[in-house]
């Protein structure tokens, strides 16, 4: 899931060849996996870069220009995970305009990675005080939040998201994950209740299928090439589908299948997608509880 559109100048277009095959263990089964070859920088991304780069240096340019500009490379830097260069033009650009949301926006993410959570809140705050209507805001906030520990106020963020489409199954479970850390059960009687809004041919249904123990793991994992037509749809479904795999597989305890799952999901660089920016933050954490918990 895109949590904002990119410069669509930017067309990635890969010849990726899917896909191997690798085995894992689970608590009860290995479990066939479909793995795709990494996403790559597309050259039109670094000529685009270039560009933008000798304009900057440019002396006839006005502020509100540069700021643009400066925004613009930080969108491309972000897309090819570049991340702290792209923080730095964020940076830039909100020094030269102080009114470009989506700079806000992306700043208060790329604080929720690096876990400086009343900062990110901060940035998201800003930004819904320009935009008040800015639906990818409320969304961000609300994981900055889930993230930040602070589960009844991400659950409202989230219902505000949720609520501006409630037929998109991602939506469904981001609001889903916040409840679940206040009440699961009835995070889950809600969220079988909010999934018969969205389509069945729609294949986000198939992770809330899975959330609802509708489907086996093992079924949940053949879904993941059906209806592919291109090899980037099979990198941007894997990024997706192994994030939520392993978010589920966390809520049994299965800590090591959890951590072999977000590997998955980073492996596809799909930088650009909430699940491969948050895979990283959670393989972070489990890190860190591992560090901090008490040795038998």
């Amino acid at each position: 899931m895109k949590p904002i559109s990119y410069l669509s100048a930017i067309v990635l277009a890969f010849s990726l060849q899917a896909c191997s095959s690798l085995s894992t263990s689970s608590t009860q089964a290995v479990e066939q996996l479909v793995i795709a070859e990494p996403l790559t920088v597309h050259y039109k991304s670094e000529i685009a870069l270039a560009r933008l780069s000798e304009v900057l240096t440019r002396a006839d340019i006005t502020d509100d220009q540069r700021a643009q500009l400066f925004y613009d490379r930080g969108v491309i830097y972000d897309s090819v995970g570049l991340r702290s260069l792209a923080r730095l033009d964020f940076t830039r650009a909100l020094r030269l305009k102080n009114d470009l949301v989506d700079a806000y926006n992306f700043l208060g993410i790329h604080l929720t990675q690096n876990q400086e959570f009343i900062q990110a809140y901060d940035q998201f705050d800003s930004a819904i005080e320009l935009a008040p209507d800015h639906d990818y805001a409320y969304l961000n906030r609300g994981i900055a939040l889930y993230y930040g520990g602070r589960a009844e106020l991400a659950k409202e963020d989230l219902t505000t998201f949720h609520q501006q489409q409630v037929n998109d199954p991602y939506r469904i479970l981001w609001l889903y994950l916040a409840e679940r850390n206040v009440d699961p059960k009835t995070a889950l009687a809600n969220l079988k209740l909010r999934a018969t809004q969205v389509d069945d041919d729609v294949w986000g249904k198939e992770i809330i299928r899975l959330y609802a123990e509708e489907i086996s793991q093992s079924a949940f994992i053949d879904t993941l090439t059906v209806g592919v037509s291109s090899s980037r749809e099979l990198a941007d479904r894997l990024c997706e589908g192994y994030f939520y795999l392993a978010k589920y597989q966390q809520f049994s305890g299965n800590n090591n299948a959890a951590a072999n799952y977000f590997k998955l999901a980073l492996s596809t660089n799909v930088y650009e997608f909430v699940e491969h920016r948050y895979a990283k933050l959670e393989l972070q954490l489990m890190r860190e509880t591992l560090v901090n918990s008490p040795q038998s």
